[in-house]
């Protein structure tokens, strides 16, 4: 009850110095906030200001502890937002922030959160990033963090005046598998190296041979065979052959060619061994052939009796055959009786 009376005699006796301290010491956090940002001339303090909110049950206060910062105290905001920094929305303390035109004093805050993925505080970090012409940074956090939208900073950064930002625009597009624009983009500002990996991360062939027959157009046999190189998976054998061969680019095409010559041949060679696998001779396979050899069963061969006839005339006989009519043991014609005279007169041997 004494505590009360004080208090409303610090009240009425515009000691707001004192008033703020009886709200510390019963643990009203709240009023202890109100008070000393409605009289910070007389009672506010950096230390207690920052306990005070840290404490505090109503969150809006936090935010309006941040405000009465950066429009009163702007260089301690960063200091505040650390002791609150686990009850404040990141979100809402950057659109608030955008609003007064502070961004770049919260710096520090932004990156001490930026762990947290936060779209808003990414987008807050990318914007200064750009304004400070920090393409390193910029990259660095791009390739970090996920959480904002690519496609917009890529046509803020396109429309950059500086080359490395313009390079940063060509990889989000990239990124995003916008590869034709980051195609563009490269050919414009003469980065021909990031166009050839953005054909050939594309993996698309109409794009990586629409980049080599722009090679052509410029009239820039280096960048031809450099794109050979490092679209070969892409580029088709006829459409190299033919440009280099139209454009009397032959001696660049030709470590393409011959690379391609050596991995064809060496495809084929696997497929033929595929198709064609070596015969395995074994033991038994060896015996059968051996045997073979001697058949006699069929054909010509060994202990096989030829079968010659002698063509002398109709009715002659074969080989090893009596003529019709004969004896065998030498004898003369079948049926001749001993001491008869055979036809024609001839008296007989004594």
């Amino acid at each position: 009850c004494d505590l009360l009376k004080a208090t409303r005699a610090c009240e009425q006796n515009l000691q707001w110095a004192e008033l703020t301290y009886l709200y510390r010491h019963n643990d009203e956090h709240d009023n202890a906030a109100l008070t000393m940002i409605g009289h910070s001339a007389r009672a506010w303090e950096h230390t207690a200001f920052k306990e005070v909110l840290a404490k505090v049950n109503n969150v809006e206060l936090c935010y309006k502890g941040v405000q009465f910062y950066l429009e009163e105290h702007p260089t301690l905001v960063c200091d505040l937002l650390k002791a609150v920094v686990d009850k404040v929305d990141h979100s809402r303390v950057v659109a608030l922030v955008r609003k007064l035109h502070h961004l770049p004093l919260v710096r520090p805050y932004l990156l001490s959160v930026q762990e947290t993925n936060t779209q808003a505080v990414n987008e807050a970090l990318h914007e200064l990033y750009v304004d400070e012409e920090d393409f390193d940074a910029l990259r660095k956090s791009v390739d970090t963090h996920s959480a904002f939208d690519a496609l917009a900073l890529a046509k803020t950064c396109e429309a950059h005046g500086l080359l490395e930002l313009r390079r940063v625009a060509a990889y989000l597009y990239a990124r995003n598998k916008r590869y034709e624009e980051a195609m563009e983009l490269s050919k414009r500002d003469r980065l021909y190296k990031d166009a050839m990996r953005t054909a050939r991360e594309s993996e698309q062939q109409e794009l990586a041979e629409q980049l080599l027959r722009y090679f052509v157009e410029i009239e820039s046999p280096e960048c031809f065979a450099a794109c050979l190189y490092t679209c070969y998976e892409l580029i088709r054998p006829d459409v190299a052959l033919e440009l280099a061969w139209r454009n009397k680019y032959l001696d660049y095409a030709m470590p393409y060619l011959v690379q391609y010559l050596r991995e064809a041949d060496a495809k084929l060679d696997t497929v033929h061994k595929h198709c064609f696998p070596p015969k395995k001779k074994t033991q038994e396979g060896d015996d059968d052939d051996d045997k073979s050899a001697f058949d006699t069963s069929g054909g010509f061969g060994l202990g096989q009796t030829l079968q010659i006839e002698y063509n002398t005339g109709v009715g002659a006989a074969p080989v090893g055959m009596m003529p019709p009519g004969m004896m065998p043991g030498g004898g003369g014609m079948a049926g001749a009786v001993p001491g008869m005279m055979p036809p024609g007169g001839a008296a007989p041997f004594g």
